[in-house]
């Protein structure tokens, strides 16, 4: 039996998926980056920030985040444009590292995974960007998907 792909067509040429015949739901999706970071820029987070020759860098990447989540039908191919009806970045700094947590919320046909998940990530590289005059001893890892409400079906990360 030959595999059918969501994302191609019977002369197997890429297509958009149709959602015109999907449920409108209210829709919610949570996803989480984490950037290790090094012993030269940790030392310079005081009370809760960090600010570089470019700037304040948390502020900085919540910006970047949500701005990425607003354009990833502009980088993902296949994604619809979505009009989000809202978009949170948080930033937390836990001993070594930072973790940048992002929900994304909309009433739509379609889900909101990829936003939040390009949300974290535009995030994470902006932090990267903003520190890299600093050090070098940067790591993103652990971008994943912690939660997705509405449509078919629920997606809750247990670990």
């Amino acid at each position: 039996m030959k595999k059918q792909f969501t994302h191609i067509d019977a002369s197997g040429n890429p297509k958009m998926v149709d959602v015109s015949e999907k449920q409108v739901t209210k829709r919610v999706a949570r996803a989480q980056a984490v950037v290790i970071l090094g012993k030269e820029i940790l030392a310079r987070i005081k009370n809760d920030e960090l600010i570089t020759q470019k700037g304040p860098v948390f502020q900085t990447a919540i910006i970047a985040g949500v701005m990425a989540a607003k354009k990833t039908h502009e980088l993902i191919p296949f994604c619809h444009p979505l009009a989000l009806e809202d978009c949170q970045v948080h930033i937390e700094a836990r001993k070594d590292r930072l973790i940048i947590t992002t929900e994304v919320r909309i009433t739509a046909k379609t889900g909101v995974e990829m936003e939040a998940l390009t949300a974290a990530s535009v995030a994470a590289l902006t932090v990267y960007d903003m520190c890299k005059a600093l050090s070098h001893d940067i790591v993103i890892e652990a971008v994943k998907l912690l939660e997705k409400r509405g449509g078919k079906k629920k997606f809750i990360r247990k670990n």
